[in-house]
């Protein structure tokens, strides 16, 4: 639940500051967004199994973050999109794991449904 708290209130804060970003940096904050984003669905992911570790979701969202920013710097110097990898893995992981916490959250309905139909 922390996770998805953390994603509100980064929404709100997102909405109501109007944060200009420079130029320079345009294709970096899409990509660390995107690993930002693979941290907190997986944490929100961990949570509804059970297997929540803050120590393990805080260090995955910061080194997420910075492999994703250090890909694409690494492939502004050699000229070449490496950060494109970054957003595959990422955007691939982000769905894989909506996917689980949709099923999770499925299968968790059903059993309420199935419990009060039994009481």
């Amino acid at each position: 639940m922390i996770p998805l708290i953390g994603l509100i209130i980064g929404i709100l804060i997102g909405i109501f500051l109007k944060i200009n970003i420079p130029t320079y940096l345009t294709t970096y904050v899409p990509v660390a967004i995107l690993a930002a984003l693979d941290s907190v669905f997986g944490g929100f992911r961990a949570a509804l199994e059970n297997k929540f570790d803050s120590d393990i979701f805080i260090s995955g969202f910061f080194v997420n973050i910075i492999l994703a920013a250090g890909l694409t710097y690494l492939g502004d110097q050699l000229n070449v999109p490496i950060y494109l990898a970054a957003v595959l893995v990422f955007g691939s992981r982000i769905f894989n794991n909506f996917a689980i916490i949709r099923r999770i959250l499925l299968e968790k309905g059903r059993a309420k449904l199935k419990h009060k139909e039994e009481q």
